[in-house]
């Protein structure tokens, strides 16, 4: 036995009981007299006590041999601490040590093991092994297990069947690229790791399995960013028999439990926006709505007077910043630059600052009356002491740059607080967007989404204004989950792939599975999956999610741990069939 107690699991209870501890050596104190050691696991600390008048001298001595990070073993007695240390859940008490045991001894780490590190994010990345032994990336991986058990629980609960499905799949030319994999056994073919279990959960419900979910790895070989890896994990739902409000309960009910057993929130219904609504209001189809800056149009109060620039614009467009009429020139000339950067691109920015006697003063007065400027205040929701910051140009474009600003000031302004939480839906979300680049429409979701009830016709004739009977989970602005009702029939299935593109010959090679599959009788169907990586972060009050995955990638998709990806030996070259011009 290496242990029969964890080292943050000792109490007053305990005292005068004999315990064997097994560990880290966290910290040393040597005092001369006496020396302290701090024993650390998963559990919590335990400080151990060495002293001249109650251990031997070869036992003081092996405590001072003691370096950071040996894992050690030992044998003694709870006491009373005489100088307790109230930060501790263990602060009451310490064991006098009888014997102990280096059961391996370690090099020096090259970051200290502590909740704030002097190790930079490369060199965490290299010993990951190590970083996970401190708290804050511990704890993260513990509270992901903890969402991942309750999220298991509630489906179970609801009747949902977990099945697994392959990871050795076709590549299809829909959505991000693949990564592949060469078949050996089949010289000049690959597989493709799944970007998701579509095809396959869909597959499931003609299977008749009725309801399915699976807490599933993916992948995509697409560029990264902080809440983007290369695999990811998701939430994947479907279920037979069903209609958009079937699905909405039944995940609303997901993330609500969520919220009650892992902050004690109890949440009402979540609000509802179309997607045409979230790009006025927001002009973003993930909005942050733990605070209002709602956008307020302005064409037709600011588009009758001589300011050309607002006169050729498609769209004048503005937010009102609470208490931000107190800025200086110079805190409003830098937000004007803030929205010229190259990953905003703004050509620059008209304020209105609304003072606190009821007056207005702004960059545009000399276009502008008084009145005209009050009406922008109505228009936005400003009151006296706001500041209104103005945009415009083509609509899509403004409402994207407006909608970065906004989240930027809600940040510099504390409005966006970790503790509270906004989930949201986004409904009817177009069908099909246009790529100028390929000239040919894509699908918004993918090509397995349904259109709305009665839209199918307009297919033909305005392909932009066709609806996707889909739906979007938002939580504090990030989407934590997306899905639909899906196509369940051959017909409407070939139609839509026309449409996407694909002439017969090529749905058949890619899809063809699953068109067969829908002439055996394919229930009405739809479901969900959501981004475990990215729920568990907000859950956990951040939105990077590195430290909620044990081990991964960085901002160039390598592990830098393990050095992968790598060159492989020539020899597996060879038994690929693959060659390689270096």
């Amino acid at each position: 036995m290496y242990r029969n107690h964890t080292c943050g699991e000792l109490r007053e209870t305990h005292i005068n009981k004999e315990v064997l501890l097994s560990g880290w050596v966290h910290k040393l104190r040597d005092k001369g007299f006496v020396v302290w050691v701090d024993l650390r696991d998963r559990y919590g600390i335990t400080q151990l006590v060495f002293d001249e008048e109650r251990s031997d001298a070869s036992l003081l001595e092996k405590a001072r041999s003691l370096g950071r990070e040996y894992v050690i073993q030992i044998k003694g007695k709870v006491i009373e601490r005489t100088s307790k240390n109230p930060n501790l859940p263990t602060g009451d008490v310490e064991v006098l040590v009888s014997e102990i045991t280096i059961l391996n001894e370690a090099l020096l780490p090259p970051f200290t093991i502590e909740n704030k590190t002097d190790g930079g994010d490369d060199l965490r990345m290299k010993y990951r092994y190590l970083d996970i032994r401190r708290n804050p990336v511990k704890d993260s991986l513990i509270f992901r297990s903890r969402v991942t058990m309750e999220v298991r629980k509630y489906l179970s609960e609801q009747g949902f069947i977990e099945v697994e499905t392959p990871y050795l799949i076709k590549s299809t030319p829909e959505g991000a690229r693949d990564f592949v994999v060469p078949s050996r056994m089949n010289e000049g073919q690959f597989y493709a790791l799944p970007q998701s279990p579509q095809t396959f959960k869909q597959l499931l419900m003609v299977g008749g399995l009725d309801k399915y979910f699976q807490i599933v790895k993916c992948f995509r070989d697409e560029d990264l960013r902080a809440d983007r890896q290369p695999e990811f994990t998701q939430i994947d739902c479907e279920m037979s028999f069903v209609e958009q409000e079937d699905i909405l309960n039944a995940f609303e009910g997901l993330v609500r439990h969520l919220l009650k057993t892992i902050h004690n929130i109890e949440s009402g219904p979540f609000p509802r926006l179309t997607y045409d609504e979230a790009m006025r209001r927001y002009g973003s189809d993930k909005p942050d709505i733990r605070f209002g800056m709602e956008f307020g149009e302005l064409n037709a109060i600011a588009q009758h007077r001589d300011f050309q620039v607002f006169n050729s614009a498609e769209l004048v467009v503005g937010i009102a910043v609470p208490g931000g009429a107190t800025y200086s020139r110079k805190e409003i000339d830098a937000l004007v630059n803030w929205v010229k950067r190259p990953q905003v691109g703004a050509k620059g920015m008209v304020y209105v600052k609304c003072n606190e006697d009821g007056s207005y003063k702004s960059s545009v007065d000399k276009f502008y009356t008084a009145e005209d400027l009050s009406s922008w205040a109505e228009a936005t929701g400003a009151k006296a002491g706001d500041l209104i910051c103005i945009l415009s140009g083509e609509t899509d474009v403004t409402r994207n740059q407006l909608s970065a600003l906004r989240m930027e000031l809600a940040e510099r302004l504390g409005l966006r607080k970790t503790d509270e939480f906004a989930p949201l839906w986004v409904l009817d979300f177009p069908l099909l967007e246009f790529d100028p680049e390929t000239a040919r429409y894509h699908a918004m979701h993918h090509p397995f989404t349904s259109p709305k009830p009665g839209q199918m016709e307009l297919l033909e004739t305005d392909p932009a204004a066709v609806r996707a009977n889909a739906y979007d989970l938002v939580l504090n602005g990030n989407e934590i989950g997306g899905g639909s009702i899906r196509i369940h029939d051959k017909e409407t299935q070939a139609t839509m792939f026309k449409h996407l593109g694909f002439s017969e010959e090529e749905a058949r090679a890619q899809f063809g599975f699953l068109m067969d599959a829908f002439q055996y009788g394919a229930p009405p169907h739809g479901g969900i999956a959501f981004g475990l990586d990215r729920l568990v972060a907000i859950l956990g009050g951040q939105e990077t999610i590195r430290d909620f995955i044990a081990f991964p990638k960085n901002n160039s998709g390598r592990d830098v741990m393990i050095d992968a990806p790598a060159p492989i030996d020539k020899a597996q070259l060879k038994e690929l069939n693959l060659k390689l011009d270096l």
